[in-house]
């Protein structure tokens, strides 16, 4: 593999999600196409003392097909389960024989923004109560951030590249992107890519109730995440995981893959402004669009969708408008925006590689998700949201943003692929 490689193509060949709307793509997008929303109250522990008592969970999950036995899974975190179960379902749907491949040329980016939560809790509690004497031996890598990566790349013998990115909501496009850089450099010919989270556990809600951050629409689960609406109070959490095959076009002719589109261009810029607040009129997150939209080689007027950050705050859905504005000028009223957060909930270091599995079917059908909950629309967010339901539209690019805490922005572009 010496020498440069810019020139190699990218494409999108296998995608594996585990989702508050089904664990499997096709479920998961005839929920969103059809307006569903995964937000209830919370059940995995008793929420009534806290003021959101609301969450996007993963129901009925059964990790074990994907792991190599029981005891496997009961050393893992629920994060770390939702990853491989991701990533094995995005190999299946790749149709790849990890047997006839070269593994020392297959990576693995599944990054998380939090990591192992729940044995972080439990541990803690287990050490308050009972001294260091009782800590399990394997509470330091359940709790890892890196360990959803490392697990699958050990149950699948991926020797190639492996990283697990964190910049806590943009955590999953910054491994889509940097694993499509991975390929572009020629250090690999495939990398499984995405994020995980796993964080509806006492600490996590109550530590993002702290922070005001959160909706406390409790009354009205399904009504409670509203993107750009007027009435929007603060993100809801949700959990799982998207893993997406990226694959260099030629391996993937080689082996006659089914190609869902062809990510295209890459941004990841720093807002350098505030711990949680994006920078005034989104001027991160429009340098990140820029940079994405220039290493795609495309015009603004060239994009037709953009699945938006869009998580439900005062602030962030109003700089993000904005952001669409400055970098998109006139173009911005014509093309469709929406963001799937109102049914998904915002599911944090999984988000970017779940709404790119949502934008590769939007690129493969075309047809554009709704914006649900979106009954009246702010009057600083006048686009094209896709209210309600969605539509079909010819789907020749797409724009795929996160933003994540600590002033990080990702963006992704991909486009059809046309040989």
């Amino acid at each position: 593999m010496a020498g440069h490689h810019y020139d190699r193509r990218v494409v999108i060949t296998g995608i594996g999600v585990v989702t508050p709307l089904g664990h499997d793509l096709d479920v998961l997008w005839s929920n969103i196409m059809a307006g569903q929303c995964g937000i209830d109250r919370i059940t995995a522990f008793d929420p009534t003392q806290y003021d959101c008592k609301i969450a996007a969970e993963v129901r009925n999950f059964d990790p074990n097909p994907s792991f190599p036995s029981p005891k496997e899974v009961r050393r893992s975190d629920r994060f770390t389960q939702f990853g491989v179960v991701a990533g094995h379902k995005a190999l299946i749907d790749s149709g790849m024989d990890i047997n006839m491949v070269n593994t020392d040329e297959i990576g693995c980016f599944i990054g998380s923004g939090i990591g192992g939560l729940k044995v972080t809790q439990d541990q803690h509690s287990v050490l308050m109560a009972k001294g260091p004497g009782r800590l399990s031996p394997f509470m330091i890598p359940m709790l890892i951030l890196n360990m959803a990566s490392g697990m699958f790349s050990i149950y699948y013998n991926l020797r190639g590249p492996n990283v697990a990115t964190c910049s806590a909501c943009s955590t999953a496009s910054h491994a889509i992107g940097e694993a499509w850089r991975t390929i572009k450099m020629g250090d690999a010919v495939a990398m499984f890519a995405g994020g995980t989270e796993a964080t509806i556990v006492e600490l996590g809600i109550g530590g993002f109730c702290a922070m005001r951050a959160m909706s406390t629409r409790n009354e009205e689960p399904k009504r409670s995440s509203r993107p750009f609406d007027v009435d929007r109070d603060g993100f809801v959490m949700g959990e799982g995981a998207g893993v997406v095959v990226l694959e260099e076009l030629e391996h993937a002719k080689k082996r006659g893959a089914r190609i869902y589109c062809e990510v295209v261009g890459y941004g990841n810029s720093a807002d350098a402004n505030h711990i949680t607040s994006p920078s005034p009129g989104g001027e991160g997150a429009a340098r990140c669009m820029r940079m994405a939209l220039r290493s795609a080689g495309l015009n603004p007027e060239q994009i037709s969708y953009i699945n938006a950050h869009g998580t439900s705050t005062t602030v962030g859905d109003i700089c993000e408008t904005q952001a669409i504005k400055t970098v998109f000028g006139n173009h911005a009223y014509k093309l469709a925006v929406s963001s799937t957060k109102g049914a998904t909930g915002h599911m944090l270091g999984a988000a970017g590689a779940v709404e790119m599995a949502i934008c590769a079917k939007a690129i493969l059908t075309d047809a554009v998700p709704p914006t649900i909950n979106l009954d009246q629309p702010d009057p600083l967010c006048d686009l094209d949201y896709v209210p309600h339901s969605g539509r079909e539209l010819k789907v020749d690019a797409i724009v795929n943003n996160s933003f994540g805490f600590g002033g990080h922005n990702s963006c992704i572009v991909a486009r059809k692929f046309v040989g």
